[in-house]
């Protein structure tokens, strides 16, 4: 049996869920997913999640869902409604000052490869993931990121791109859908 410890970051092999160790007992370990959802597992179903921090769960957050748990109600599971099924399932920031602690120094030059590595990192992360929708903010100044962005973009024939939901982004954001294959 794998070693798991509360508030270690993990993710389900066989599904695309992460989460965080909540409660670990003799047949089953509970993690409460990015969205919020606690859902059971065995050690056998899940992995740890190399490089990323531990995040701590409080003794109260903890006790919480084992008196959840011990009243044996059902959990309640949001339904949700046609209009955020269709949000982007993930946001990539590209702005330098998010990249990198300071840009001091730096060329325009070292500045585009950062954010240009960033990009093609998360993207392929989003195939890997199979997450379908990924936004790309990059700001709108002379528009060279955005260039080299669609120059990335066109590399990939299982990328649609186009200019994000101008509401929410404005002029600076472009969206890839991903075509998942079957």
């Amino acid at each position: 049996m794998r070693n798991f410890k509360e508030g270690e970051k993990v993710e389900v092999i066989d599904d695309n869920i992460t989460g965080i160790v909540i409660t670990i007992s003799d047949d089953f370990i509970t993690i409460r997913t990015q969205e919020g959802f606690d859902m059971d597992f065995t050690a056998s179903e899940l992995m740890h999640t190399e490089g990323m921090n531990p995040i701590r769960v409080s003794k109260f957050e903890a006790s919480q869902v084992k008196a959840d748990k011990e009243q044996g109600g059902k959990r309640k599971i949001r339904k949700v409604a046609v209009k955020e099924r269709n949000i982007a399932k993930m946001e990539v920031d590209l702005h330098i000052h998010q990249l990198v602690p300071s840009s001091k120094g730096m060329t325009n030059y070292d500045m585009l490869n950062i954010q240009m590595e960033t990009a093609k990192r998360q993207l392929e992360f989003a195939i890997r993931k199979r997450i379908q929708k990924v936004v790309f903010i990059h700001g709108v100044g002379a528009g060279v990121l955005k260039e080299e962005l669609n120059y990335l973009f066109k590399r990939y024939e299982n990328v649609k791109y186009y200019d994000a939901d101008y509401q929410k982004y404005g002029l600076g954001a472009t969206e890839v859908y991903i075509y998942q294959n079957s």
